[in-house]
Order: structure tokens, then sequence, then C-alpha cells
């Protein structure tokens, strides 16, 4: 088959009130070499520092989104995008008012194995 018309995105759940809804990745689709989601991270949110074994893109959609990466704060505004290369140390959180709404691209795709998270301090 020549395309895949995804339809029905799967629903990952995460602590802290996050959704994910996974188009394509491991557990959605199988795909390996590459993962795209739709996020909403509410008010408050936030996870411990990850040194990731994959590429990362982030394009916010509304709201902010606070990255802590190789030392240094970045907010992300609705209408912007991200690049993270593998490797790099991250933090990312909503320490704002309003959710923050995104689409995530991963390469490969994102796989709790590959992401490396720190223990929570």
């Amino acid at each position: 088959m020549g395309y895949q018309h995804q339809t029905n995105p799967i629903q990952i759940p995460v602590p802290g009130g996050k959704t994910i809804a996974e188009h394509f990745g491991i557990p959605s689709t199988g795909h390996s070499e590459i993962s795209i989601a739709h996020m909403i991270a509410p008010p408050g949110w936030g996870e411990p520092f990850q040194s990731p074994n994959f590429d990362e893109w982030t394009l916010m959609v509304r709201g902010k989104k606070q990255i802590e990466v190789d030392g240094k704060i970045i907010v992300l505004s609705a209408g912007e995008s991200l690049f993270i290369e593998k490797g790099s140390r991250i933090r990312y959180s909503n320490p704002f008012l309003e959710d923050a709404e995104y689409w995530s691209v991963c390469k490969p795709a994102f796989s709790l194995d590959l992401v490396n998270r720190e223990p929570e301090v």
C-alpha cells in the first residue's frame, strides 16, 4: 500500500494531565523511523530532564512551552518551532497559565528506551 490514512490516533496516558494523540509511531502504527504526535500540556505540567537518542521537532499551535536545553531556557510560543538534536540535555514544562498545544516529530520514533529520563529530584 502506498499510503496510510490515520483516522484513529492512539491516546497515550501521561502523568500530570498532559494528553498525547500519536498519529504515527511505535505504539500507534509500528513505525520506528519517525513518530508524529499532537500534544496538550496543561498549566503546571513538567517532565524531568532527559537526553534522548532521537532528534525532535516541536511546532507550537497555541500557548507557550518552556524548554531548558543544555543550560539555556527557551520559551516557545504559538506559531514558532524548535529543533532539538539528539543527545541534548532537555527538560520540557508549561509554567504558564494556559494550555500548551503543539505537535512533536521524533526521528527515530519516540521510545521510552531512547528518551533517557533522569530520576525526578
